[in-house]
C-alpha cells in the first residue's frame, strides 16, 4: 500500500470487499422492496470464488432506514477509503428525505467499509449527507440530489478521495445549477463543495445558468476529474452541454480547475447544437504515451446522445481526448454508427453514447487500441426485426480507427437475454479489471440479469464470462431493476 500499511487479513485486490484477493461485484437494483418498502432499494454483493452473497438495505448498511423511493443504490463507488487494503463501496440515495420540510430528495452518501469478513461487519459504515458532520456547513435543501453520481479512487500521490454530484443544487437564486462534493483523505479528512461559482482553488470555467445540472456525471482517474454538465446552455443554444476538467491538486480542500470541454471549443469537432446534452455520460482512463516514464495523462470519453446526425434526430456520437498534465486536451476519435466500419446504421433516438465505460488493461504500459478499451450504450437502438428500443452496446479500442475493433454486443445473441421490445441494453456498463459488465435491469421479468465480458473480443466469440441472475447463485428471486448499476 502506498501511504498505510494493509491490515491484517486484507489483499488490496481490486473491488474485494473481504480481502480473499478475489474481485467482488456488486449489483444494485434501485426500485427493489426494502423490507416491505417499494422502490427503497437493495445492493447485492456476490462474493467472489463462490463465497456467498450479502443483500444490503439502508438498515444492514447502517445507513438510516429505508423509505419508499429512496431508490439506495443509484449510484455506486469502489475504492480503498481508509487504506486498509479491503475495498469499501461508496453507494447513493439521492431521493433520500433529510430531515422534514426543506429536505425532500436532499440525498445522501454512505461508505460501506470492507473487512476480512465482508462488508458492513468491521469498520462502522461513514455518511454524507449535507448539514451534518463533515459537510455540516452546507445546507441540506430539498431536490438537491447528493450522490446522483459518484466517482472515486486513489491520486497519484496515493490519497483516497470520493466525489459525488449533487446536480439538483440552486446556487444562490440559479436553480438546478449543479455542485459536487469533494472528500479527500483516509484518516484526516477535508471536504470541498465546489458550484460554478467556486473560485477556492482558481475560477471554475463556465457561469453558472439554471438547470445546468452541473455534477450530474462524474469520472477520475489518478490524474484528473471530469465533471458533466449536460444542461449547460452554449449562449442561446439550450442543454448543449460540457465537461469541466480537474486536477487533485487541492487548496483548502477544493480541486484545482484546469479548462472546459464543449462542442464549440476550439478544435473540438462538431458544433453546439439544441438538446446534444455533450457529457450526459463520461469515462477516463489513465495514458501513456510511447516512451512516457509515467502516466500523468488520461482519456477521456464523453457521450452526446442528443447529436443529430444531418437529419437523424438523437442518433447519438462519444468524442473521445486526451488530457495532458495540466487539462489541455486532444481530440483523437469522433465515433457514430455512420463512421466506416462501425456495426449498426444511426437511427433516430438511437442515443448512441447515453453510457460510456472505459478500462486500460495495462495502465503502466504505452496505451494502445489492444489495452485501452471503449464500451458504448445504445438504449435506443431497434433491432434489425423492429423490436423497438431493443438497445445494444458496442465494444471499441479507444486508439486508432474505431471500426478496426468494433464488436457489437446484442440481445439474444452475445447478451444472453432474449431479444424484446424495450430492453433498452446500454443503459448499464460498467467495468474494471475483469471485464465490462452489462446490466439487463428492464424488459421481461425472467430477462434481468447482469452479463460479464472480456474487454478484448475476437472474431465470433462473445459469449459471456460470467452471468449473474436474481433466483440463481445464493441471490434472491424478487427483482425489480437488478443490475442498473454495476461495480
Amino acid at each position: 500500500m502506498s501511504t498505510a500499511t494493509a491490515a491484517a487479513g486484507c489483499s488490496g485486490a481490486e473491488s474485494d470487499f473481504n480481502g480473499d484477493g478475489i474481485r467482488d461485484t456488486a449489483i444494485a437494483d434501485p426500485e427493489a422492496t426494502a423490507n416491505g418498502v417499494s422502490k427503497a432499494g437493495v445492493v447485492h454483493i456476490v462474493y467472489g470464488g463462490g463465497k456467498g452473497v450479502l443483500e444490503l438495505t439502508q438498515e444492514t448498511a447502517k445507513s438510516g432506514g429505508s423509505e419508499a423511493g429512496d431508490l439506495f443504490g443509484y449510484s455506486m463507488a469502489v475504492y480503498d477509503a481508509d487504506l486498509d487494503g479491503c475495498s469499501d463501496l461508496a453507494i447513493g440515495t439521492p431521493y433520500e428525505d433529510v430531515g422534514t420540510g426543506a429536505g425532500i430528495d436532499a440525498g445522501r452518501i454512505v461508505v460501506v467499509h470492507g473487512s476480512p469478513t465482508g462488508l458492513a461487519a468491521g469498520k462502522a459504515s461513514v455518511e454524507y449527507v449535507q448539514g451534518a458532520g463533515l459537510i455540516s456547513a452546507i445546507g441540506s435543501e430539498s431536490y438537491d440530489w447528493t450522490g446522483y453520481s459518484l466517482a472515486a479512487g486513489k491520486t497519484s500521490a496515493g490519497v483516497p478521495f470520493l466525489v459525488a454530484g449533487v446536480p439538483g443544487e440552486d446556487v444562490g437564486t440559479t436553480v438546478d445549477a449543479g455542485a459536487f462534493l469533494y472528500i479527500s483523505g483516509s484518516t484526516t479528512m477535508t471536504a470541498a463543495f465546489v458550484s460554478q461559482d467556486t473560485a477556492t482553488a482558481g475560477a471554475v470555467p463556465d457561469a453558472k445558468e439554471e438547470y445546468d445540472r452541473f455534477g450530474a456525471s462524474l469520472t477520475a482517474t489518478e490524474n484528473h476529474l471530469v465533471v458533466g454538465s449536460p444542461g449547460e446552455a452554449q449562449g442561446t443554444i439550450p442543454d448543449a452541454g460540457s465537461v469541466t476538467i480537474f486536477s487533485h491538486v487541492l487548496t483548502s480542500g477544493s480541486p484545482k480547475p484546469l479548462g472546459v470541454i464543449n462542442q464549440d471549443s476550439p478544435n473540438v469537432y462538431g458544433g453546439c447544437e439544441n438538446g446534444d446534452v455533450f457529457g450526459t455520460s463520461i469515462a477516463a482512463v489513465p495514458y501513456r504515451a510511447a516512451g512516457a516514464t509515467s502516466t500523468t495523462e488520461s482519456l477521456l470519453a464523453v457521450g452526446v446522445p442528443g447529436e443529430d446526425l444531418d437529419t437523424t434526430v438523437d442518433a447519438g456520437a462519444v468524442q473521445v481526448f486526451k488530457l495532458d498534465a495540466a487539462g489541455a486536451y486532444t481530440e483523437l476519435n469522433w465515433i457514430h454508427q455512420n463512421v466506416a466500419n462501425v456495426g449498426g446504421e444511426s437511427e433516430s433516438g438511437d442515443r448512441f453514447g447515453q453510457r460510456v465505460a472505459a478500462f486500460n488493461t495495462e495502465p503502466n504500459a504505452t496505451s494502445t487500441a489492444a489495452n485501452v478499451r471503449l464500451a458504448v450504450g445504445v438504449p435506443g437502438e431497434d433491432s434489425v426485426s423492429g423490436l423497438a428500443d431493443r438497445g445494444m452496446v458496442h465494444m471499441f479500442g479507444m486508439l486508432g480507427p474505431p471500426g478496426d475493433s468494433d464488436k457489437l454486443l446484442e440481445p439474444g445473441s452475445e447478451i444472453k437475454t432474449p431479444s424484446a421490445e424495450r430492453l433498452y441494453a446500454g443503459m448499464s456498463i460498467g467495468g474494471g479489471s475483469a471485464g465490462l459488465y452489462v446490466g439487463m435491469p428492464y424488459g421481461p421479468a425472467e430477462g434481468r440479469a447482469v452479463y460479464l465480458f472480456p474487454w478484448t473480443i475476437s472474431g465470433s466469440d462473445g459469449a459471456p464470462i460470467e452471468t449473474f441472475k436474481p433466483g440463481q447463485g445464493g441471490l434472491p428471486a424478487d427483482a425489480n431493476t437488478f443490475g442498473t448499476v454495476v461495480r
